[in-house]
């Protein structure tokens, strides 16, 4: 989900989006194949869609559930509960697409691949927790996870990544990959798949963020190990295959609820899967309706500064918002609480992009990417 920034124009045989080298203004080389143009079109959209998601469920869980709403219609429970329903297909299928990004650059010479990927990734954590831990201080009634001492701070730097644990997992997972690009891919997948369902059955010890930095990792690695029948389903996504995929997702969703199985051994990895498939089609589709996608496949181009900045930015409304809203009355807050998460969600998502281009007017790119590297590598 980051960008980047670089003078060369993208090769025909790589999408471009930001997971490998993804530009502040994407362009294709003229002589790109429509095909590729398409492909590049349903991850950038998918990616716009699992921003807003993010977003989103952050505003519902961080905001939204912490005002004191006097109104009685279930409101509130029906948007924790659907943004739950999206869990198993948002990171899951952010990571899938960053693999399927980072499969040329996983080939390149370790010092490229050390300097451009880890050690950048690396770099945006530690500069944007640095600030996050700062800007969080102002807003301590927001439930969000926050180094308050040293030693805290060091733990988010090295053991248990913060709100910002994507680009310290891209770090490890772009190692992970380089160390073992000569190893069976099926030794790798795995035990990956095996600590994924290990962790979401609470079977590990997960403080902070470690749990998606565990069940992550297989995502990443089908997007880099499958990229061709990825883009082969993906380009022959079809009306039936969506009704299909989207349908199963649903029912697996349902199962898992009734049953109970959110803890069961597998059933979150199983369930993850399902919606990753679905989640592909669905950006496949959408892609043929360029109203929609051209949009979201805007978005999905500039993931970094919403990723990083957004944060900051809610923990800031939430201080100024909670207090006044709690005491709004009921007629008034009747009238806002249904559409109060979108809107809050698009005003922060606004304001994030608005920072970033004004952090860019004032020279400050190396928020954005490792000084000396000329360009920002793709993360999201």
């Amino acid at each position: 989900m980051i960008q980047q920034l670089s003078p060369t124009k993208p090769r025909p045989a790589e999408m471009d989006p930001d997971a490998t080298r993804v530009r502040f203004r994407h362009r294709h080389r003229s002589g790109t194949p429509a095909s590729e143009s398409h492909r590049a079109q349903w991850a950038d959209a998918a990616k716009g869609v699992c921003i807003i998601l993010v977003v989103l469920w952050h505003v519902i869980v961080k905001d939204y559930l912490q005002i004191n709403w006097h109104i009685t219609v279930p409101v509130l429970g029906l948007w924790g509960t659907l943004g739950e329903q999206f869990l198993p297909l948002r990171m899951p299928l952010f990571f899938t697409i960053s693999g399927v990004f980072a499969a040329n650059a996983a080939q390149r010479p370790w010092r490229v691949v050390a300097r451009s990927r880890i050690a950048g990734f690396l770099y945006l954590y530690v500069v944007w927790l640095l600030i996050h831990t700062a800007i969080l201080t102002a807003a301590p009634e927001l439930p969000t996870d926050r180094a308050t001492s040293a030693l805290g701070l060091l733990e988010q730097l090295t053991i248990t990544p913060s709100n910002l644990w994507y680009l310290y997992a891209l770090a490890l997972y772009f190692t992970i990959a380089k160390a073992t690009r000569r190893v069976p891919r099926v030794l790798i997948l795995v035990p990956a798949a095996v600590l994924s369902a290990v962790a979401a059955a609470g079977l590990l010890d997960t403080p902070g963020n470690r749990a998606g930095l565990y069940q992550n990792l297989v995502f990443f690695l089908a997007g880099l190990y499958l990229r061709p029948q990825i883009q082969r389903w993906a380009a022959t996504a079809s009306r039936p295959r969506l009704l299909l995929t989207s349908g199963a997702y649903a029912l697996a969703l349902a199962a898992m609820a009734v049953a109970g199985a959110q803890q069961w051994f597998g059933v979150w990895l199983a369930v993850s899967v399902v919606a990753v498939i679905f989640g592909i089609t669905a950006a496949a589709r959408l892609a043929r309706w360029s109203a929609l996608s051209d949009p979201l496949a805007r978005l999905g181009r500039i993931t970094l500064p919403i990723y990083v900045i957004h944060m900051p930015v809610l923990a800031l409304l939430h201080r100024l918002l909670l207090v006044p809203v709690s005491g709004l009355p009921k007629s008034a807050q009747g009238l806002i609480v249904l559409g109060y998460p979108v809107v809050l969600s698009g005003l922060v998502i606004s304001l994030s992009l608005a920072i970033h281009r004004g952090l860019l007017a004032a020279h400050a790119r190396w928020l954005f990417a490792l000084p000396g590297s000329g360009r920002v590598e793709a993360a999201k």
